[in-house]
């Protein structure tokens, strides 16, 4: 069974009194839990993390990285940084990446590889619009952006990936896909995960990421191929991330 996998985006939030709140009550509160946590913070509170986190069992990652490994490149973050800050996970082509600085699934892909070559675990993310939705061509827009990472890996680097599903229309509006729509979307990413490799396809997690809270996390991630959760607002209460870790 894969274990399950709860990871806050803060987004851009936070500050050092806040996060120290935070992050002290997340790992007060976890307890014995059996999923796997961690929370992803702007890149100026990543040193913060690791002293706040290390030797705990929350992990911490970045929002976004840089697809070049180091040079002139102002204002970017090397995967090769992330790694010296001990980050485990950095999360990549976030919708909000993609519509609003024009991150296309090329790019997102060579992202992928540099975290890879730096030890990180990408999250990737994929998801469609309302449009796209309401047009039925979820299955061919979450389709492409998934192939664009996959047409970059070999079999070894896929096992190394978690896809986290984030309908865009979910996210931040309160409204969520009903468990049942979530599972169709993550059983196709399996699919196309598993025709690249079988068995590597099989173990990666596939996170849900549109409005999940602590009132639906137990449903959602009861279905087959739901394997935790990448939680926005819930992840900045500690009350409300324990809940969905607990869930988990």
């Amino acid at each position: 069974m894969r274990r399950k996998l709860v990871v806050g985006n803060w987004k851009m939030n936070g500050s050092r009194a806040a996060n120290a709140s935070l992050l002290a009550g997340i790992v007060a509160g976890l307890g014995t839990a059996r999923a796997e946590a961690a929370v992803c913070a702007p890149a100026p509170y990543l040193a913060q993390c690791e002293q706040a986190l290390a030797g705990s069992a929350l992990a911490w990652g970045a929002q976004d990285v840089s697809a070049h490994a180091a040079g002139a490149y102002t204002g970017e973050v090397a995967a090769a940084m992330l790694a010296d800050l001990g980050c485990r996970f950095v999360i990549v082509g976030h919708s909000e990446r993609r519509a609003y600085h024009g991150e296309s699934n090329a790019l997102v892909a060579q992202k992928v590889l540099a975290a890879l070559g730096a030890g990180l675990t990408p999250i990737v993310c994929v998801g469609e619009t309302l449009a796209e939705r309401e047009a039925g061509r979820t299955a061919a827009v979450v389709g492409e952006q998934l192939a664009a990472v996959l047409a970059v890996l070999d079999a070894a680097s896929l096992a190394r990936i978690v896809v986290a599903y984030e309908p865009v229309w979910a996210i931040g509006t309160g409204k969520t896909a009903t468990p049942a729509m979530a599972q169709e979307v993550h059983a196709q990413l399996r699919a196309q995960l598993q025709d690249k490799q079988a068995e590597a396809g099989a173990a990666i997690r596939i996170l849900y990421g549109g409005s999940m809270k602590p009132d639906n996390a137990a449903e959602l991630m009861a279905q087959a191929d739901i394997d935790g959760g990448l939680i926005g607002g819930a992840a900045l209460k500690a009350a409300d991330f324990l809940a969905i870790i607990h869930a988990a």
